[in-house]
């Protein structure tokens, strides 16, 4: 049986909500391994003079738990 853990990343991008995305991917493979997978909970945005500067997405993202046994 496996178990999953989900943890909740802010993206941000200057060009696209899916960069943002892609950002918010990049950034929490640098520490979390093994991303089964993610799903896009919010897009928002940051506007300035009526027009969109930076695009931002609220991820969730999968990962397995990796259990640690200790050797008896």
């Amino acid at each position: 049986m496996t178990a999953v853990k989900i943890i909740k990343v802010l993206g941000t991008s200057t060009d696209s909500w899916e960069d943002a995305a892609r950002e918010a991917i990049a950034q929490a493979s640098e520490s979390v391994e093994d991303i089964s997978g993610i799903e896009v909970e919010d897009w928002t945005a940051k506007v300035e003079d009526g027009r969109i500067t930076e695009y931002k997405a609220t991820v969730e993202i999968a990962f397995p738990v990796h259990g640690h046994r200790q050797q008896p």
